[in-house]
């Protein structure tokens, strides 16, 4: 049987992603979802272990990787200009591919780099790309303040945790002068796992028990005792994403930065049940048209937290516009009390 060249990709595909999941019996389940014989799976297995794209280790494939690290030092004037440090150690790894997967990269890379530079305080970053056929990922590893504790003393937060929630609503920086704060935002978004680690607290729109398995799993797995900021990014090598496409679902007709996505869930351990937390959760909102709350995770919140949300705050600030989405029946039934109950 001839197959064509699309075709023949989508299985080749499909095998990798199934070894890169550290899925069994690849053969078997490839066979079965394309309808071909076992030993046509077996031939598409060994084609690819011959390019060197996957390796028998023991009983298991696994993708073939190339790992780079690279030790960047302010002394040296190795810190200075994040274009040049992504030409010279990031591009070579990046040229091969589609436009859009470039400026992604560019893009997020640029960004993450000069947030080490110009705020962590480092005076060393280290630099990790490791690359499959499947997917790149890169890793800045700075030893420097910490974002959260950077962001915390800044704004006089009380805890880490409200440093990471400020950041989830973007429009946040520790120098307007020269940033504009909407950088860690629309990576986190653009990538498909990017995460921001320091002082035992992780920033992510990953679901959090994923990202936590994630950087177990891989070459973070240390990450609860992280000092400085470890900056982990993931694209896929064959992504469609567009990095255009992203800016305009959080902004306006002229291009602004509008609109906020807040995963509930990732902020809070427990149900979120006090007036005090709405009211750091609030904080900022104003300076945006939409406000998009996520309660994907959450079962239930406390009458205070939701009566502050979207009764105080909203009767405050009329032009800002909440949005509860994936809400469950009582978090549904809790927004609704508070709505419609008469003071």
């Amino acid at each position: 049987m001839s197959f064509t060249e699309e075709k023949r990709n989508q299985i080749k595909r499909y095998v990798l992603e199934k070894i890169n999941e550290n899925g069994a019996n690849i053969a078997k389940r490839t066979a079965e979802t394309f309808g071909i014989s076992l030993n046509t799976a077996y031939r598409y297995i060994r084609e690819m272990e011959d390019q060197k794209i996957i390796e028998k280790d023991k009983d298991k494939y696994r993708l073939v990787e190339r790992t780079e690290t690279f030790i960047l030092k302010r002394l040296r004037g190795e810190l200075k200009d994040e274009d040049l440090i992504y030409e010279k150690y990031v591009s070579k790894y990046i040229v091969k591919f589609p436009d859009n997967i470039q400026r992604i990269w560019q893009y997020s890379f640029m960004e993450m780099m000069n947030n080490a530079i110009d705020h962590s305080e480092t005076e060393i970053v280290m630099l990790s790309i490791f690359q499959n056929f499947i997917t790149t990922t890169i890793m800045i590893d700075d030893a420097g303040i910490g974002i959260f504790r950077k962001i915390k003393d800044f704004y006089g937060y009380e805890l880490l945790d409200d440093a990471v929630n400020e950041l989830f609503k973007g429009k946040l920086t520790t120098d307007s002068n020269n940033h504009s704060g909407e950088g860690i935002f629309f990576t986190s978004r653009v990538l498909d796992r990017f995460a921001a680690i320091s002082d035992g607290k992780i920033f992510t729109h990953d679901k959090y028990s994923e990202a936590v398995s994630n950087l177990e799993d891989t070459r973070a797995k240390d990450w609860k005792h992280k000092k400085g900021t470890l900056i982990y990014m993931e694209l896929s090598n064959f992504s469609k994403k567009n990095l255009m496409e992203v800016f305009n679902m959080f902004s306006n007709i002229d291009g602004g930065f509008t609109r906020t996505h807040i995963p509930i869930r990732n902020i809070y351990e427990t149900y979120p049940v006090s007036r005090s937390q709405a009211k750091r959760l609030c904080h900022r909102f104003e300076k945006f048209q939409e406000v998009e709350l996520d309660f994907e995770g959450i079962t239930e919140i406390g009458q205070g937290f939701a009566h502050e949300i979207f009764v105080v705050f909203q009767n405050c600030h009329e032009d800002t516009k909440l949005i509860p989405i994936n809400v469950s029946e009582n978090v549904r039934k809790m927004i609704n009390h508070v709505k419609h109950t008469i003071n």
